[in-house]
């Protein structure tokens, strides 16, 4: 389990500067340069991942069961995973109004993976590593909206082609996961 925690701490931490140490980014990335702070950030970022995917993959080995939730709850997890899917595509399409609602979709699928996971598992490592999502996801998006306001940033208006591409790329990377990388990847069927 340490070795989950650690990578959960340097990957969501380094997710984290820009929110509460932007001064620190600012400055060292004027110092070293734009690229050389991003090849530092994806190190790190990577680094972190990897110790996730250790730590969890160790943890798994050892499993401590907190409760078992109802089935009911996993197939309520999918509908959580598709919405966060749309929200994640949502992120990254220009000009939908998901993006221009929410203005962080990627924190907020964030939330919504970490949450409908948390229902559909009870196992420690389950409630480590998603809790740790959660919690991160929530406060980051109230920081991130909070700064917004702040900062008067607004996001461009959504519109039916980018709500409708959103929605198709979102439907399909979710089904291409639940349907193939989920059981490959992490050795779970959702649908079973």
């Amino acid at each position: 389990m340490t070795i989950l925690i650690l990578g959960l701490l340097i990957f969501l931490g380094v997710h984290s500067l820009r929110i509460f140490a932007d001064g620190f980014c600012r400055r060292t990335c004027a110092r070293i340069g734009t690229n050389a702070w991003k090849a530092i950030y994806a190190l790190v970022s990577l680094v972190g991942f990897g110790l996730i995917i250790w730590g969890f993959s160790l943890a798994r080995q050892q499993p401590v069961l907190l409760y078992v939730p109802m089935r009911a709850l996993r197939h309520a997890n999918s509908l959580f995973t598709l919405a966060a899917f749309i929200l994640v595509a949502a992120a990254y399409i220009p000009r939908n109004h998901f993006k221009a609602k929410i203005g962080h979709p990627m924190l907020a699928g964030t939330k919504l993976w970490a949450f409908g996971h948390l229902l559909a598992t009870g196992f420690l490592h389950d409630l480590v590593l998603f809790g740790a999502f959660l919690i991160w996801a929530v406060v980051l998006f109230v920081v991130s909206r909070r700064h917004d306001r702040r900062d008067g940033v607004t996001y461009p208006q959504g519109g039916l082609v980018g709500d409708i591409v959103t929605l198709v790329v979102g439907i399909a990377a979710w089904a291409g996961f639940a349907m193939w990388a989920h059981v490959h990847w992490i050795g779970v069927s959702p649908f079973a």
